[in-house]
């Protein structure tokens, strides 16, 4: 079943920290890719650098999401402190209707 995690980089994030943290969070989301459906950052208009992201992940229960969630390194690491997670359901996908 699929769950939306969404988190926001907390305030006091400090670009230079969040980089030197990335490689391993990628590395972690590559490593989990079978379990990921689509995954993102979340950019301001005026940069470049993402400051948070959603990831739509395959999990059995809400229990599981939360333990993807919590082993990202970049919460592991302070870089987020927060997030949601949301059960979702598809309606229109890859620019199609899925459910009647």
């Amino acid at each position: 079943m699929p769950y939306i995690i969404q988190f926001i980089d907390d305030a006091a994030t400090q670009r230079k920290h969040k980089t030197s943290i990335r490689p391993i969070h990628v590395e972690y989301v590559a490593k989990n890719a079978h379990r990921i459906i689509a995954s993102g950052g979340f950019f301001p208009e005026d940069d470049d650098f993402p400051n948070g992201g959603l990831i739509i992940l395959d999990a059995d229960s809400y229990d599981q999401a939360v333990e993807y969630i919590e082993n990202d390194p970049f919460f592991k690491n302070g870089i987020f402190s927060k997030y949601t997670i949301t059960r979702w359901t598809k309606f229109i996908f890859d620019h199609k209707r899925v459910i009647s």
